[in-house]
């Protein structure tokens, strides 16, 4: 069994669980899962992890992430991008100024409100579920994070937008929002999910690559060990009488770990933790409450079975 995250190019007119649900079939197993949602005509890094790295699909659900999208100035649609009914159309008188000034009020930490063609639930239901059938339901709006806001190439009715932002960020809305405060609308024409944390466009592969690995029996070349995720975080191993305790998730003091006691910590720094055999162990925290050089578990990655 694979046990670590493949960086997959999702190709427009599949879904994430598509991709899901064919990886399965290329890796031969079953304990697959992805890291957000991409919409189908979306395109760009879906990290999907195998195995134990099924525990990372929330930490990497939470990293910041980067987009370049196009935003289509003039129409307003139902699904805020070009592939729904369209609702309005206008001209699009807009300046240069006038577009960077709105563009700029963006940046930094904005509410903002869920569409209804998403994937979250309100009393157990889909919104895409119900906007499907004709419904609109209030939602609550959500804050999120635009750390970079840049305008590329301008084309009007067309842009070209790069965004850095927060989890749980809607592009299709930031361009519906970025139209309606213009006057004129707007809606995404087209999206590309550059960067997931570590996980780059550059180094994504299609499932066709993908399936071409498997049937050379090379696809753990594609798979990046768990491990690898956290390497900007400092690494310690165990002392060989303190693995039993790595192990089984207990607390470690610095005194069970090689060379900790030799720098001053802060309360909730995190460290990889390995073994004395160098096997990854996980995650862990300096504590909170005032425990003196204690490192508490924030994230198991061992397995006895599998070592």
């Amino acid at each position: 069994m694979f046990n670590g995250v493949i960086n997959v190019y999702k190709e427009p007119g599949f879904t994430s669980f598509d991709v899901v649900a064919k990886l399965r079939g290329i890796a031969k197993q079953k304990k697959i899962g992805h890291t957000g949602t991409l919409d189908p005509d979306a395109v760009g890094v879906l990290p999907v992890c195998l195995g134990r790295a099924t525990k990372l699909c929330e930490l990497l659900t939470d990293e910041t992430k980067e987009y370049k999208a196009v935003l289509l100035l003039g129409r307003v649609t139902d699904t805020q991008d070009t592939s729904g009914a369209v609702l309005e159309e206008h001209p699009v008188e807009v300046s240069e100024e006038e577009l960077r000034r709105v563009v700029d009020s963006f940046r930094g930490e904005q509410m903002q409100i869920p569409p209804m063609y998403s994937a979250l639930k309100v009393n157990g239901k889909k919104l895409y579920e119900l906007a499907r059938e004709g419904k609109t339901v209030e939602r609550k709006p959500r804050p999120v994070t635009f750390y970079e806001l840049e305008i590329g190439e301008i084309r009007f009715p067309e842009v070209e937008l790069r965004v850095v932002c927060s989890k749980g960020t809607y592009i299709r809305t930031l361009c519906n929002d970025i139209g309606e405060k213009l006057g004129c609308g707007g809606c995404m024409a087209h999206l590309t999910r550059s960067r997931v944390g570590v996980f780059t466009l550059e180094e994504t592969k299609t499932l066709a690559e993908l399936q071409e690995l498997a049937d050379q029996g090379r696809l753990s070349e594609a798979v990046l060990p768990v491990d690898r995720i956290f390497d900007d975080l400092p690494q310690f191993c165990t002392t060989r009488e303190s693995d039993a305790m790595a192990h089984n998730g207990n607390t470690l003091r610095t005194s069970n770990l090689e060379g900790a006691g030799e720098r001053t910590w802060k309360q909730g720094e995190a460290i990889r933790v390995y073994d004395s055999e160098q096997t990854f162990v996980g995650i862990y925290e300096r504590a909170k409450d005032g425990s003196r050089n204690c490192f508490r578990l924030k994230k198991m990655f061992y397995s006895p079975q599998e070592n």
